[in-house]
């Protein structure tokens, strides 16, 4: 049994409701099956907006662009580096890699997810992670319609969850 004290609320995300004026997402999206890619920004921006956050999209060819596209914003100065601020809150990432007949679909998957995470990881940066990773293109289209309701909003609110997280912990260390 997990006991919670007054200070645990402290550490919560914020409602859905909660307004992101100050916040800007950059959302990298892969565009190699554009239709996903579509369905899935949709909703992504559909979540931001209705929280009162801005957005700037970056279009890559496929999954393994992704994180070489956050470690140069990272690089850039333009997204946050272990809490410094930048001229973006987060990131919010979108793709899709659907198996095929070969084991390259295993090398883009862990190779793409790996490399995302260690960059967020490394640098403290609020990801997002829609990247949808299936055996068939009917398991993608589901995934990824529903706007706010698909994956897009899902990474979306992840991202503002992990945003929050890291200022909370930013203030407490102040």
């Amino acid at each position: 049994m997990i006991k919670r004290d007054k200070r645990a609320s402290e550490t919560a995300p914020p409602g859905p409701t909660e307004r992101r004026t100050s916040d800007r997402i950059l959302i990298i999206e892969a565009r190699f099956y554009e239709d996903i890619a579509d369905l899935l920004a949709a909703g992504a921006v559909a979540e931001i907006e209705a929280c009162g956050g801005e957005y700037e999209r970056v279009s890559v060819p496929g999954a393994l662009e992704i994180p070489q596209v956050l470690a140069s914003a990272v690089d850039a100065g333009v997204i946050p580096h272990s809490g410094t601020a930048g001229r973006f809150s987060g990131a919010v990432v979108l793709g899709c890699v659907i198996r095929g007949e070969t084991s390259h679909y295993d090398v883009v998957v862990d190779n793409a997810n790996h490399w995302l995470m260690e960059t967020a990881i490394r640098h403290g940066v609020p990801v997002g992670n829609g990247l949808l990773t299936v055996d068939t293109r009917e398991q993608a289209l589901e995934r990824a319609r529903g706007g706010r309701d698909g994956k897009g909003g899902d990474a979306a609110r992840a991202c503002f969850a992990l945003i929050d997280i890291a200022r909370r912990f930013q203030e407490m260390g102040t």
